[in-house]
């Protein structure tokens, strides 16, 4: 009887979120209900007939909680092969319950917490379909959704690990350099509100981590933990729409960031910028998506700050600004006018 009460209660559910109109914030356009009623509607019915109550619940669970919390994986009988002929379950469920503009699976990429990740063939056996083990790519060979050249001040504020010299075009990690040698962190985070740094720095050697103000069953670095006696009503403002924050993750091609965030971010990389840009660009990523903020062979080829503008800049820092974008489109010119905003200092490779 209770696996009858929950198998009810789980298709249930999944008849109303096929037919509420509203999708969540900054999760794609708004769907079309003929797409929901009909074609994508019937595929689904489908698919869950393969689903057990227990699998039916699971995805009914993180769908309610929109991934504030790791449902686990939703397994599904799937060959690749079989593809071609339809859309793929994960793409199916990602269309129906996130994005219902998504065309294909190569605009999704799957996060490291999914047990999927790490299998390299899913052909003739299972393949994860929870709609909360992928993000949706920003493309960061195209120009910036707001397109702005940020050009920072002569002196920026910086964490007490970099040392500032006037003489040199740059500046150098002299804290970082001396503990590569001793610890196997791969980067550290500064949180910072407006050019005030909050917190210590935090240590990363897992190969991702959960950045986030409030955040049900979640680990990592919490920001709503940290406090700070000269915190304006702005930066209590811009804290609170921080939520789930963002995932940074270390993967085979470089450092990812994903915005699990109901409202967008905006990010500074040396190495998202196109060669010989003048400024730093600013790229502003929205909920659910997510973009490579650093490329290790691309930092190699940077050389000092030429090709990066007039101001210092360090090739293995990136820096993360919360809800509030800067440069030359808003009245904030420089990241240290954000109120909330993250520091990334990657261990340069011995």
């Amino acid at each position: 009887m209770f696996r009858t009460r929950r198998s009810v209660s789980t298709r249930k559910l999944w008849r109303q979120r096929c037919t509420t109109p509203n999708r969540g914030q900054g999760e794609g356009a708004s769907p079309n209900p003929d797409d929901l009623q009909n074609a994508l509607r019937q595929v689904a019915h489908q698919l869950f007939k393969k689903l057990k109550d227990e699998q039916l619940w699971q995805l009914a669970e993180a769908v309610e909680c929109k991934g504030r919390w790791d449902c686990g994986c939703v397994w599904v009988p799937w060959d690749s092969r079989a593809g071609k002929q339809g859309l793929a379950p994960h793409v199916l469920l990602c269309r129906l319950y996130r994005w219902p503009d998504l065309r294909q699976a190569g605009e999704l990429k799957r996060l490291l917490e999914c047990e999927a990740y790490w299998k390299k063939n899913t052909d003739g056996g299972l393949l994860c379909c929870n709609p909360y083990h992928f993000s949706r790519l920003s493309a960061p060979d195209e120009p910036p959704p707001l397109s702005c050249k940020v050009r920072e001040p002569t002196r920026p504020a910086l964490t007490e690990s970099y040392s500032y010299h006037p003489n040199v075009r740059g500046w150098q990690d002299t804290t970082l350099s001396r503990s590569t040698n001793r610890d196997s962190y791969w980067c550290k985070l500064a949180y910072w509100e407006h050019r005030t740094r909050v917190g210590r720095l935090y240590n990363v050697s897992e190969p991702s981590i959960h950045i986030f103000h409030d955040l049900p069953k979640g680990s990592g670095f919490c920001l709503g933990h940290l406090g700070s006696e000269s915190r304006n009503e702005a930066v209590k403002r811009t804290r609170v729409k921080i939520g789930q924050g963002v995932i940074l993750s270390r993967e085979v091609d470089g450092v990812w960031v994903y915005n699990r965030s109901d409202h967008p971010i905006f990010i500074n990389s040396p190495t998202l910028a196109p060669i010989n840009t003048r400024g730093q660009l600013v790229y502003k990523v929205l909920s659910g998506y997510s973009i490579k903020v650093f490329d290790a062979e691309r930092a190699l080829s940077l050389s000092g700050c030429s090709a990066l503008g007039d101001g210092p800049c360090d090739p293995h820092s990136v820096r993360i600004s919360f809800a509030k974008g800067w440069g030359s489109c808003y009245s904030r010119q420089f990241i240290t006018s954000c109120p909330c905003w993250l520091e990334i200092l990657l261990n340069r490779p011995r």
